[in-house]
């Protein structure tokens, strides 16, 4: 069965985006931009919400990754601006659930925090790659929006890390389901 991760960049105090969606101040250069795109090899479908989405077509970006199935989750967004993306707009939880079930490599999901509340939730994601960047926002948007769930500790186990000479930290974790948690 395919594994689910939500992969994204946060600042040290959780926001993955200032509040109109934009992320100056996050690294965009460095050694974790090689590691990044280099992990990107063990997906072949990705999943991102609307405003996430948002953020490439406003750069002229309507195909961004172009070496996997694309999906844009969206209740607003009625037709794609990109025949290499699928809008996707009801029954959310089944249709994570059948792309896991599918064969083939895993499933990157890149954004946002509300699509990311939805999916913990449902116990849908499988393991969560944070790219710690070295700056405070105060606020903006966060990494799980709405009102999610908590996660106690013991359900999220480290199982790798790595601090990047920008300062930027790679904090990888499992979740576990209720009935691995020792």
């Amino acid at each position: 069965m395919r594994q689910l991760t939500y992969y994204i960049a946060s600042t040290v105090d959780g926001f993955i985006a200032h509040e109109d969606g934009s992320f100056d101040g996050f690294l965009v250069a460095g050694d974790h931009v090689s590691d990044y795109l280099e992990a990107l090899q063990y997906f072949d479908v990705v999943l991102m919400g609307r405003k996430t989405y948002d953020v490439g077509v406003k750069a002229g970006i309507t195909n961004p990754y172009p070496q996997m199935q694309q999906y844009v989750i969206s209740k607003t967004l009625q037709t794609s601006p990109d025949e290499n993306i699928t809008i996707v707009s009801e029954g959310i939880s089944d249709f994570v659930k059948g792309l896991k079930a599918e064969s083939g490599q895993d499933i990157y999901l890149c954004g946002g925090g509300i699509l990311a509340a939805q999916l913990f939730a449902e116990n849908l994601i499988d393991n969560v790659v944070l790219k710690v960047n070295p700056v405070l926002l105060g606020s903006g948007i966060p990494l799980i929006a709405g009102r999610p769930q908590p996660m106690p500790a013991k359900h999220l186990r480290l199982v790798d890390s790595k601090i990047y000479d920008n300062s930027l930290v790679l904090l990888a974790y499992q979740v576990l389901q209720a009935d691995e948690v020792d």
